[in-house]
């Protein structure tokens, strides 16, 4: 193990890169290409998850991730597995389980990150084709370049680097779980957790989804909000109307579902549900000129919402209409139309129940619906929002890591986008420390066209991962 020193702020960091550190670092550089290589070919399988695609593009990206997992040559089982979804007959999507015993009192990692992708969304508004990886500067872009495949790619990269530096003698307990159905709301993931419990147990577990504080710093996510989503359809009619003959005197339900979304807004832009809370927690300086280069916020349009702006992003709850069902501009003709139906996001603060704020969404609607309109809710999905605990060895080990991969300290950050599974592994594995790493930046648009990983940050969050596990390898016990 490196030798360390005690900084003035309390942190023990490494004095000098010992052989470990060394040989690690040798070894993830010479690895990049390859690395690189194998994470193109994953991002051409384009293995979105949501129901309306071709599921067995995810299956091909499950058995190419388990070739590269069995590749590594340390694990007692690779199995690529499925499992029930909870209601219903079906299967959930491929996901990829492996494991290797822990040794000589060492501890277990489970490392988590998941293949598949959202959906690519129009064509044209890529640069370059989605699933075809393409570097342009710093950066490589198509859609799971950063989310998540380069955090499966992490894994295999940094467990490739101890097995280089060891010969693969590891004591090191592992359990390697890359999920293939992240994006479209994990619904197998508590019946797997279920099914693999003692497969899965560890003492710490590496969540490698989330974001960095920009390209040179490191960040473990110590917050995150929950969500809830539902379907609302708001009717007026039995039929359409044409709107010449009784427009003024008969609400179409178009009319009546923009006055009802008007009414889960304040005047501010922020979210008017009664109930719905905030968490309160310090936040580190951050301008708006940061959230407009980051955003692309049109000049003259204003931020929304009160506090500082992390908080609005990180400990407050927001609200997002993201698709609406209507007659097109293209198809639009003159009649009242008698249903509407929009997606709503709701994201929760950390330390409130997302059931709970189910609820208290649920009747805002019902009781704000306008002219007496019919509404209805359905295809709701939550997910708990979710807090570190930040005193726990494991998140020491991890910033040490960082810190001597990246040059600097790591920043604890909030994160407004939910990991709904996170509270899952909570109850499954109460006794586990949960680190929430990732390979994402600011710019690396996860979601949208023209999503991009940035390369240094990839090599470093490579050898973050490595200086961890090699720390672990060489620690005795959870606690010791």
């Amino acid at each position: 193990m490196t030798d360390t020193v005690e900084t003035a702020a309390g942190i023990t960091q490494p004095e000098a890169a010992g052989p470990l550190d060394s040989g690690l670092r040798n070894a993830v550089e010479q690895e990049l290409p390859r690395t690189l290589a194998d994470l193109c070919a994953l991002v051409r399988i384009p293995s979105v998850s949501w129901a309306a695609f071709d599921r067995e593009h995810v299956r091909t990206s499950a058995e190419a991730v388990a070739a590269l997992v069995r590749e590594i040559g340390i694990f007692d089982s690779v199995t690529v597995t499925q499992a029930g979804i909870p209601g219903s007959d079906e299967l959930g999507q491929p996901a990829i389980l492996a494991t290797r015993a822990a040794r000589n009192g060492r501890p277990t990692v489970l490392l988590y990150a998941h293949h598949d992708v959202q959906p690519p969304g129009q064509d044209e508004h890529w640069d370059s084709p989605p699933f075809e990886p393409t570097v342009r500067g710093d950066r490589l872009y198509g859609r799971g370049a950063a989310d998540d495949k380069a955090g499966v790619m992490a894994h295999v990269a940094a467990l490739r680097g101890l097995v280089a530096v060891t010969g693969g003698d590891i004591d090191l307990g592992l359990a390697l779980f890359i999920e293939g159905e992240e994006e479209f709301g994990s619904r197998s993931f508590a019946t797997f957790l279920s099914e693999n419990k003692d497969a899965l147990r560890a003492d710490a577990i590496v969540v490698a989804d989330s974001n960095n504080w920009d390209i040179n710093t490191p960040a473990i996510t110590i917050g995150l909000r929950g969500n809830v989503t539902f379907r609302l359809t708001v009717s007026t009619l039995a039929h359409a109307s044409h709107s010449g003959m009784f427009g003024g005197a008969v609400p179409d339900a178009m009319m009546a579902t923009i006055r009802l979304l008007g009414t889960l807004y304040a005047p501010d832009g922020s979210v008017a549900v009664a109930g719905l809370t905030s968490h309160d927690a310090p936040t580190p300086p951050y301008a708006e000129e940061a959230l407009r280069g980051e955003t692309g916020l049109l000049p003259g349009v204003s931020p929304i919402g009160h506090g500082s702006i992390l908080s609005r992003i990180w400990s407050q709850p927001a609200l997002t209409v993201t698709g609406i069902d209507a007659p097109t501009v293209a198809n639009a003709s003159n009649t009242l139309t008698p249903s509407v139906s929009v997606q709503i996001s709701v994201r929760i603060a950390p330390g409130q129940s997302a059931a709970h704020a189910a609820g208290l969404i649920e009747a805002h609607l019902r009781e704000h619906a306008p002219f007496g309109a019919h509404i209805a809710i359905d295809d709701l999905d939550t997910g708990e929002p979710f807090l570190v605990d930040t005193d726990g060895w494991a998140v020491a080990e991890t910033r040490l890591a960082m810190t001597a991969a990246w040059g600097v300290e790591p920043v604890d950050i909030g994160v407004g986008g939910s990991i709904p599974f996170i509270a899952d592994l909570v109850r499954e594995f109460p006794e586990a420390q949960i680190l929430v790493t990732g390979v994402e930046d600011p710019d690396s648009r996860a979601h949208s066209p023209n999503e991009s990983l940035h390369l240094g940050v990839f090599k470093r969050a490579i050898l973050s991962e490595a200086f961890l596990l090699g720390r672990l390898n060489g620690r005795t016990g959870a606690t010791a």
